[in-house]
């Protein structure tokens, strides 16, 4: 094995270092800047402490971005930093005894590396909060966040497993410097052990992996506990964070210990964690249920919601008698299901069982809400009927409802292996999802207004609307009306938009202005940007920043993982971490009408662009 520092300044060292030579370090803390100085010295290399301080160090880069430290083993590349310059100042050897403390604690973030090197960098760098006072860095915090974001990526959840318990158990220490670096390492892997589950415990909760993987380090880590009682601090954060239970039994676990009279032990309350079956019931998904060939009703459901509940819930909103309907799924191969009452309507990865439609009973007649004029009459004087900031506030509340529950690692997953962890993009497909139907809704709600009076109502409605949900600080719900209204089949009705007000055009041309996508949307960025937490994103706008990253760059490098590409993507997926709370942690909450409640959580929607083209030359037709 080989090993190479290619630049001099990150231990000050001769320009000229090759293997075999000697390497001079100028301070003692240096021999604590990675770990890879300690595996240096095992392989024959020689380190002497300089004592004079002159002139060696003018020769020192300047810029912290022109500093790159290679690691290299059996001739290959496996790590690449950079150095940065903390803002958090480092305690040398004479400060920590009452000396000097110097101005800036120079660190090194990973530019590129092999998955076991970068997590072996990650624990090296990890500084723990202890009795001392250290607190960790803004930056081993950012790389910590940036690793357990998106590691997916380059290494499977059972590969970190097994890095872990093999930084956890290494080889038995030999006098008291190497025990007391054996306790400070196992406590760096608990503690990232419990940021990991903190983080991502909603993707890891039914992992089987992750599942052995626990009941393993909690079996090492009760072997460590009488030597090593520092663990006890780390274990019971662990345990809360599992909803552990402690038990006190007499101390038999081995001859060594017949001394104590009580042992401290650790188990998992599986009953503690909800089971699958449990967790399923309690999510919930949008739900389409087509009532005529063109067009569905969206609403949203029980993941276990059955036929008889869907049923009961689209004829109370159609004003059908619940005996004359049926359930009926189109699956993928073009067959025909017909739901019993209690058959479940979803699978268990949340998909419906095929296209589901509502039929009369004798499963040769469609639902036809829309027979005759006087219904459509009906279905705008409701709409216009509705208060528009409370109609603002129930789309705010529904879409809050999904945002909140995305997890930054949805979009991890939806652009690096869409298809194959749909499972693990659920919430985030759902906003995206309700963005479309909202925009649908529109403009559906729109070209079935038989009249030119009522339908220029229903528009400056909108507008209203679309002001109201910017207010609210929902720019997915805004974005969406401002395009439906923008979408050819509507804005082509010429005689409606004559006879807007100017002050609605004036409102609806400052609201559009911050849709312009020119200049990579600017207008909505310094928009958003002035909102203050908690506010609801634009969805397709994140993914498509995401999407730019991920094409624009290589994931790996000659093997190594790039992980310059993954911290660029983490900074933009914790874009959702920082507009789900405030400061004090709170979110979205406000009341809203039971009635608008009522209709906007089941919006009925033609999604067929061809009948919403004819509805609209049907209304204004071409000169």
């Amino acid at each position: 094995m080989s090993w190479d520092c290619g630049l001099k300044d990150m231990f000050s060292v001769s320009p000229a270092l090759q293997p075999g030579s000697m390497c001079i370090l100028h301070d003692k803390e240096d021999l604590s800047r990675l770990e890879m100085v300690q595996r240096m010295a095992k392989d024959g290399y020689r380190f002497l402490q300089n004592h004079s301080k002159g002139s060696d160090r003018t020769s020192e880069p300047q810029s912290d971005e022109a500093v790159r430290v290679c690691l290299r083993e059996r001739g290959h590349d496996v790590l690449v930093l950079q150095r940065i310059s903390s803002e958090q100042p480092a305690l040398s050897a004479t400060a920590r005894g009452g000396g000097r403390v110097e101005a800036r604690n120079r660190r090194y973030m990973v530019v590129s590396g092999t998955p076991e090197k970068i997590l072996e960098h990650l624990l090296c760098d990890l500084t723990l909060d202890d009795d001392q006072g250290t607190t960790p860095s803004k930056e081993s915090d950012t790389l910590l966040d940036d690793f357990l974001l998106t590691y997916p990526v380059f290494m499977s959840t059972s590969d970190l497993c097994q890095a872990l318990l093999g930084h956890y158990c290494t080889k038995r220490y030999r006098g008291k410097e190497d025990r007391k670096e054996a306790l400070e390492r196992k406590r760096k892997v608990l503690h990232l052990v419990s940021q990991w589950m903190t983080l991502c415990k909603e993707f890891l909760r039914e992992d089987e992996h992750v599942k052995l993987f626990m009941k393993t380090l909690y079996r090492y880590v009760l072997d460590d506990l009488y030597e090593h009682p520092f663990l006890e601090k780390d274990v019971r954060e662990l345990q809360k964070l599992y909803q552990l239970h402690r038990r006190h039994a007499v101390d038999e676990y081995s001859p060594q210990r017949k001394g104590k009279a009580l042992f401290h032990q650790l188990s998992l309350k599986e009953n503690g964690l909800p089971s699958r079956g449990t967790q399923r019931e309690t999510k919930e998904v949008m739900c389409h249920v087509y009532i005529t060939m063109e067009s569905f009703l969206s609403m949203r459901a029980n993941a276990g919601i059955v036929a008889q509940e869907l049923l009961q819930a689209v004829a109370e909103r159609m004003e059908v008698p619940l005996g004359k309907l049926v359930l009926v799924a189109v699956t993928y191969n073009e067959g025909r299901l017909l739901l019993q009452p209690q058959d479940r309507v979803f699978s268990d990865s949340l998909r419906p069982v095929g296209r589901l439609h509502v039929c009369r009973k004798d499963l040769g007649e469609v639902l036809n809400p829309f027979t005759d004029n006087s219904e459509l009459q009906q279905r705008t004087a409701r709409m216009l009927s509705l208060n528009t900031w409370d109609v603002a506030v129930a789309l705010t509340n529904f879409d809050w409802t999904i945002f909140d529950s995305i997890h930054e690692q949805e979009l991890v997953y939806f652009t690096f292996s869409r298809h194959s962890s749909r499972s693990h993009t659920v919430a985030l497909e759902l906003l995206l999802q309700r963005c479309n139907e909202v925009q649908l809704w529109v403009m559906t709600e729109v070209l079935l207004c038989p009249t030119l009076c009522k339908r220029v109502q229903l528009i400056k409605k909108f507008i209203k609307i679309a002001a109201h949900c910017k207010a609210q600080r929902n720019l997915n719900c805004f974005f969406a009306i401002i395009m439906g209204l923008n979408t050819a089949a509507v804005s082509r009705l010429s005689q409606t938009w004559e006879k807007i007000p100017g002050k609605f055009k004036k409102l609806f041309s400052e609201l559009e202005t911050i849709t312009d996508p020119s200049l990579n949307h600017k207008a909505y960025r310094d928009s958003f940007k002035k909102m203050k937490a908690p506010k609801i994103p634009f969805p397709p706008l994140l993914l498509k920043d995401i999407t730019f990253i991920h094409e624009g760059n290589k994931t790996f490098h000659d093997n190594l993982v790039n992980f310059e590409k993954l911290h660029m993507i983490a900074d933009t997926v914790r874009l959702i971490r920082q507009c789900q709370k405030d400061h004090m942690g709170n979110g979205i909450t406000q009341k809203s009408s039971s009635e608008v409640r009522a209709y906007i959580d089941y919006l009925h929607i033609i999604d067929n662009q061809q009948t919403l083209f004819e509805l609209s030359h049907r209304l204004e037709p071409r000169a």
